[in-house]
């Protein structure tokens, strides 16, 4: 959003919405692995890519007809804060750390502004759509 440095580059996902032929598991088998995975402390992101490379699931979507958050939420192990913007304030965090340490550090300064940014933005996004409640506000920006 704030570079144009980077390029495009990065996994695709499987171009069929159709569960493959050669795929073995039923969907309850699937939701099951969803289920362990997450109580076993991985995130929804983490998740699909372990199902992915260790399981052999192309698509939790096509085998279930359901998200992997969507089976979270079913099972009451959704993660209280959505994943992007949790993760976003745990950088915004570790950048307020090190401009405790370098108060001079300007380019540092500038990009924790740029996260911030990203961080009010979402949680405006997360309100509207129901996912936070409407006094929520994020502890990062709170200091």
């Amino acid at each position: 959003m704030h570079a144009r440095k980077r390029g495009k580059s990065g996994s695709k996902r499987p171009i069929s919405k159709v569960t493959p032929l050669w795929f073995k598991l039923t969907p309850e088998e699937v939701e099951s692995l969803v289920v362990k995975l997450a109580k076993e402390g991985y995130p929804p992101s983490v998740i699909g890519v372990i199902l992915r490379d260790q399981y052999a699931v192309p698509l939790v979507k096509t085998v279930t007809g359901k998200t992997v958050l969507q089976i979270l939420r079913e099972n009451d192990i959704a993660p209280p804060i959505p994943e992007d913007l949790a993760n976003l304030m745990e950088r915004a965090r570790r950048m307020k750390l090190h401009l405790k340490r370098f108060k001079s550090d300007r380019y540092n300064r500038h990009r924790l502004q740029l996260v911030e940014s990203k961080i009010r933005r979402l949680v405006k996004y997360y309100k509207r759509e129901g996912v936070l409640p409407q006094n929520w506000e994020p502890p990062v920006l709170a200091e």
